[in-house]
């Protein structure tokens, strides 16, 4: 059983294309509070630093009382394949593309995945546009 943490934001200000699934580099006391549903990606989003490619302002809140820990916003490295980083940073170059998680995977056993996606930002009329289907979806049920 797998369980998420949502950006929920995602589908009403992109239209993304691609998803990939990505490893992350993290702390011990990041995994604890990931593990206990204690992150926020709703203002997370990707950027190359030379070859790789990092998640800035993923909040992860410091489950600890003692002053140790993690910094709560600090940049995470995400771990994909070098075909893969090569095909995502053509697709970022491109005015108007951006990276964004579109959300958290925490298995049961195993490693912590986050999930990005390749977006293209949406205009008013496109979000009002959303709205009105979403509206209609709710009439018909």
């Amino acid at each position: 059983m797998t369980t998420k943490i949502e950006n929920r934001k995602l589908k009403y200000n992109y239209f993304y294309t691609e998803e990939y699934k990505a490893g992350m580099l993290l702390k011990g006391s990041e995994v604890k509070a990931i593990r206990q549903r204690k992150a926020n990606i709703s203002e997370a989003y990707c950027i190359f630093v030379g070859n790789e490619l990092y998640i800035k302002n993923m909040h992860i809140t410091n489950s600890n009382i003692l002053s140790y820990g993690h910094e709560e916003l600090r940049d995470r490295k995400l771990l994909l394949k070098k075909k893969e980083l090569k095909k995502i940073k053509k697709y970022a170059e491109i005015k108007g593309n951006t990276i964004i998680p579109k959300c958290v995977l925490i298995p049961n056993n195993g490693y912590i995945k986050i999930m990005i996606c390749l977006c293209k930002g949406k205009h008013n009329y496109d979000k009002r546009n959303s709205i009105k289907q979403r509206d209609l979806e709710r009439e018909m049920l």
